[in-house]
């Protein structure tokens, strides 16, 4: 670790070396699983069943892919309700920070939202979970048909807005975390377990002394929760693998057609994203030219795309924010130390497309109503994102189940999820300096921008 302005940031040499290479094992994993996988598809019987030799080698690959998720998933709960929680209080006494956190809100609020919406509105227009055959979404269905049939249950008795947005404040939220686990909940399930962890964290910045047990506490889970999710990737590329042989196994080179769909879209909502909401943004509110930003960001680009990591490319992000962008130096600090973990554009974006790709993938018909569920689940799931390579699983992993989409389907994405992880960080770190510049031109006295180089 190293001391950047009285701030520790993870060096990216560090960063790569806790990585220790596992991403490569994983594509290695993956790719193996799929060869395997498709070899197994060409043995089918002419009746277009499995024969039993590749009926029993699912058998046995998929309770290992589950043992990988189950890893991830025994944490989501405490991992979810201490980042959140954590999050609020890292900002400091609301009271205190004043204008320049209601303004960092704003901002980080804005384009999360629009980052979702473009995701969601993308995935709507170009349906890439469409791609696969009638024939391929029947096994599905067959596979899945407890689940699909409880999300035709729950899209029959979808919810009105307003009573979605009074379930947001859980009347148990004891209850609400046991049924966000098992499918039971009655109100918003974890986005009523999100909401209730912000407002926490909100009460706990006006009591800092009276909580600081519980905020050390809260620490501790969330650092438990991280090194059993590093022990979960650790598996990763046997658990992956394992889950990518059973689906090509049974869905063939369908599914790599909806995967190669599904990729543009992701990376095009990210380009949209980046080339064309930022530079809006900075037009508007920044009065800045979104070329010589860019330019003088480059280097935080750069550094964010190679190490997948926020955390990592805080230490060059807050350099580029003094030296390039010359921010003030409490601006820059405050808005970037929070956006590693708390503005994570890109991610939010990525994981409306998983989810809505999913369900299109199983046939899982999502009302507006549960749509706007995932908007709203896809923007706090941001805020609660660590901003190390592959944090967005687990959180992706409790959308996913919040609208009954199974979660075995994220092995789906894993095989091209490291691209994605570089592309979506660069849009993260991106846009964390989008909004220090923003929120520096808002709150800097008139007539300091041309003694500071804008």
């Amino acid at each position: 670790m190293q001391a950047v302005d009285g701030v520790q940031v993870m060096s990216p040499a560090e960063a790569t070396g806790r990585q220790g290479g596992g991403h490569l094992r994983i594509l290695a994993g993956l790719a193996v699983g799929i060869v395997l996988g498709l070899a197994a598809h060409s043995l089918r019987g002419p009746d277009g069943n499995p024969g039993e030799l590749v009926g029993r080698a699912v058998s046995v690959a998929e309770p290992v892919g589950r043992i990988f998720l189950r890893l991830m998933q025994m944490v989501v709960l405490p991992l979810v309700f201490s980042a959140l929680f954590l999050a609020v209080v890292d900002v400091g006494d609301l009271r205190r920070l004043g204008r320049i956190g209601l303004t960092t809100l704003f901002f980080t609020a804005l384009l999360s939202i629009s980052a979702v919406l473009i995701g969601v509105g993308m995935v709507n227009l170009m349906q890439p979970g469409r791609a696969i055959s009638g024939e391929t979404r029947g096994v599905l269905t067959s596979k899945y048909k407890d689940k699909a049939g409880e999300n035709v249950n729950r899209a029959n008795s979808a919810k009105t807005l307003g009573q979605t947005l009074v379930d947001l404040l859980p009347e148990n939220p004891i209850q609400e975390m046991a049924g966000a686990v098992d499918g039971s909940s009655k109100g918003n399930g974890m986005l009523a377990v999100m909401f209730f962890a912000l407002l926490a964290g909100i009460a706990a910045t006006m009591r800092p002394a009276e909580t600081a047990v519980l905020t050390g506490t809260l620490r501790g889970v969330y650092e438990i929760s991280m090194t059993v999710i590093g022990w979960a990737l650790q598996l990763a590329p046997l658990g992956a693998g394992c889950l990518v042989f059973a689906v090509t196994a049974q869905m063939g080179t369908d599914i790599l057609r909806a995967l190669a769909v599904f990729v543009g879209v992701v990376i095009g909502g990210l380009l949209l994203h980046l080339l064309g909401v930022y530079s809006l943004v900075l037009t508007l509110f920044a009065r800045q030219s979104p070329v010589n930003f860019f330019r003088r960001v480059s280097s935080a680009m750069f550094v964010a795309f190679s190490t997948s990591s926020s955390s990592a490319t805080l230490s060059t992000s807050l350099k580029v924010a003094h030296d390039e962008l010359k921010l003030a130096p409490e601006t820059a600090n405050f808005v970037l130390t929070v956006g590693a973990t708390g503005n994570q554009n890109g991610t939010a974006l990525f994981e409306g497309v998983v989810v809505l790709f999913l369900a299109q993938v199983f046939g899982v018909q999502l009302s507006i109503s549960q749509q706007i569920t995932v908007v709203l689940m896809s923007v706090l799931a941001g805020v609660g994102t660590a901003g190390v390579p592959g944090g967005s699983i687990p959180l992706i992993i409790v959308v996913l189940k919040s609208v009954g989409v199974p979660a075995d389907g994220i092995a789906i994405v894993l095989g091209v999820d490291r691209i994605l992880d570089m592309s979506r960080t660069l849009v993260n770190v991106v846009g964390d300096l989008v909004v220090a510049a923003c929120v520096d031109a808002r709150l800097r006295p008139a007539g300091s921008l041309q003694q500071h180089g804008h």
